[in-house]
Parts: C-alpha cells; structure tokens; sequence
C-alpha cells in the first residue's frame, strides 16, 4: 500500500483536478445539450466510456519514462501514418461533417486525426530532442519540415483543414522553443501565405469557403453557414452572469443551437451557465496550459520540455479556435474544446496528452544540494 501511496505523491494533482473537473462538467453539459434527442443517454455511455479509456491510456503512458516512450518513436510514427492513410480508404462522415475522418467498427466511431496529435508530439519531441542544437542547419530543417508535412498532408487529404492548422501550430511552437531562427520562420510564413492562396482554390471545398465568409459577415446567410455563429452568440449572450440554469437553455433545448455537444458546447455552457460557468472553464483549461508550460521549464531533459510544449500548444489552439468560433472571433472549423466537447477519440487524446505531461512532472528534475 504505501508504495502505491508514494506513487500517487508524484502526480501533478492541479492537472488532475482541472481535467477531471473539465471533463466531469463536459458530460454533465453533453447531457444537457442532448437531452431532447432520441437515445440521449447513448452520448453519456459513450462519453464516460471514453473518459475511462483515456484515464487507463493516461496512467500506462503516465508510468512508463518518457525517455523510454520516445526511445520506440518508430512505433508511434508508424501507427499514426497508417491510421491517417487506412482512413483515407474506409473512413466514412461525409456530407454531415464536411470530412470523411472517421473509422466505424459495429456503430463506434474513431477519429484518428485526433489520436494522431500525441504521436506526433512524441515523434517531433525526440526528433527535436535527437538534433539538439543543430536545429538551424538547412539539412535538418529540411527534414523537420518533412515531419510535419506527412501528417498535414493525410489531414489535408480528409480533407480537414481544421486539425491540419492544430498540427502546423504544435511544430510552429515547438520548433520556436527548440530555438529555430528567425529567417526560417518568415520564410514559412511566406510558403504558407503561397500556399493558402492555393488551397483556396484547389483544396477548400465550397462548404468550407462559404464558412470563411459567414465568419466575416454571418448575417449574411442567416439561414445557412451564419446560422451556427449567430445561434451561438444568441445563446451566450442571452445567459448574462448566472444562466438559465441547467436543461433551461432555449436556444439549447428547443434545438435553435446546431452542433451543441460538439463544436458548440461553451454555447451551452453559456446559456446555461453564464458567465460564471464560462470563467470556469477558461480557468481550468488555461491552468492545464500554464501548468504544462510550468513542468516544460523544469523538465529533466529538453526531450520533457518538448514532449509538455507540443501538448500545451494543442491545448491552447484548440482552446482558443473553439472558444473564437462560438463568439464569433475565428471561423467555423469544427474544432472540439478539450475535455469539454462530446467525442471518444478527442476526450481519449486528450486525457493521453495529460498522461504526457504528468510523466515529466514524474520525473523532475532534481536540486542536491
């Protein structure tokens, strides 16, 4: 008992308590949202068993050192190619999501996009952590570049140009922190404004471009792609300080909020909740972020700092993205909340991700005096 009692010592007990807190509150939030549907508690069984899952994937990567997880990088680059290509072949969505990202096995859906995010994070952690400071030689950066372009390039295939940009963020931040030169960074900057311009008119599909423009004017097409932001701010604004109370929302309830346990779920949040409800989930997820970056700088090697970098940077773009696009401030692009919005894979990664981080924090390092 006491060795388990010391073990337990070791965790990052805020980071729990924030994503236990987060995700306990997001199924509370997804139950409300689906109240009024057809097998409405289907959500909450597939939620909570998500939940659990993420927690044993947490605790088996949370034990094993992080030294050791990267050391078997091969491993988790070559499962994540392969889920991002086999899904190209026989994922399904379609019309309904915009993308076909999703993997069906008897009626459950896995998004491998999603689950993709923390090997990428291991992979580009140990390949940064292996080049140490040679970051800037042209040959390596040559290669970093073509880490990220592999996976960018599957996403992109989906296509999902939403988490195709989380992926683009996560390198952007890491590199930044591995100590990447300036001139690399405006030079990307520049190939990336070349290539938006072209996936605009090659990669975007319609409904995607309609979406960039109901962002700019969403009254626009209030009975189209404008519809989901205007409904959103409706149901914020219309929660002012305390909400409505929980399954009180209208907007909410009498289904006027598209995608309101998925994309939209801070929408009911603050609806129902109101501003208070609204602060307290920013707090925790921007405590989760903070802490990460916190146990980064005291990591034991650059491998831990890279590894807690590359999981805060995740958090805080899909934080940020989501949070935006229900106020109206980033466009649409069906980017979940972590641990808040309604999906298996997104609350698994993300718990996965926590694992990650309180690995390092595990295993800090140490002042002798």
């Amino acid at each position: 008992m006491k060795p388990v009692i010391q073990n337990l010592k070791k965790y990052d007990f805020i980071m729990l308590f924030c994503a236990l807190s987060a995700s306990l509150l997001g199924m509370l939030f997804v139950y409300s949202a689906t109240k009024s549907f057809d097998e409405h508690l289907k959500y909450i069984v597939v939620q909570g068993g998500a939940f659990l899952i993420g927690l044993f994937g947490m605790y088996i990567i949370a034990k094993i050192d992080y030294e050791d997880l990267a050391g078997v990088w091969p491993f988790f680059a070559g499962v994540g190619v392969f889920m991002l290509v086999l899904v190209l072949f026989i994922g399904t969505g379609g019309e309904s999501t915009g993308t076909k990202g999703w993997i069906r096995f008897a009626g459950v859906g896995i998004q491998p996009a999603e689950l993709a995010k923390v090997f990428f994070i291991i992979t580009l952690s140990k390949h940064l952590y292996h080049i140490g400071n040679d970051v800037n030689y042209v040959k390596n950066v040559i290669f970093l570049a073509l880490h990220l372009s592999v996976p960018v390039g599957l996403v992109i295939l989906q296509p999902d140009m939403g988490t195709a940009l989380v992926y683009i963020f996560i390198f952007v931040v890491m590199v930044f922190v591995a100590g990447i030169d300036i001139r690399y960074i405006i030079g990307a900057l520049t190939a990336f404004s070349a290539f938006s311009v072209a996936a605009w008119y090659f990669l975007l599909s319609q409904y995607q471009r309609e979406r960039f423009f109901a962002f700019l004017n969403p009254e626009a097409s209030p009975g189209d792609y404008g519809y989901h932001v205007m409904q959103s701010k409706i149901a914020i604004g219309s929660g002012q300080i305390a909400g409505k109370g929980l399954f009180q929302g209208i907007q909410t309830q009498l289904g006027y909020l598209p995608a309101k346990q998925t994309d939209f779920i801070y929408a009911v949040i603050g609806e129902e909740a109101g501003l208070v409800g609204c602060v307290i989930v920013l707090i925790l997820l921007m405590s989760l972020i903070a802490r990460s970056v916190y146990i980064g700088k005291n990591a034991r090697t650059m491998l831990g700092t890279y590894l807690c970098t590359g999981v805060a940077a995740m958090w805080l773009f899909h934080t940020f993205e989501n949070i935006g696009m229900t106020v109206g401030l980033t466009p649409v692009t069906g980017i979940p909340l972590p641990f808040l919005s309604y999906g298996g894979s997104s609350l698994v990664t993300n718990l996965m991700a926590l694992g990650l981080v309180l690995n390092v924090r595990m295993r800090k390092r140490t002042i002798n005096f």
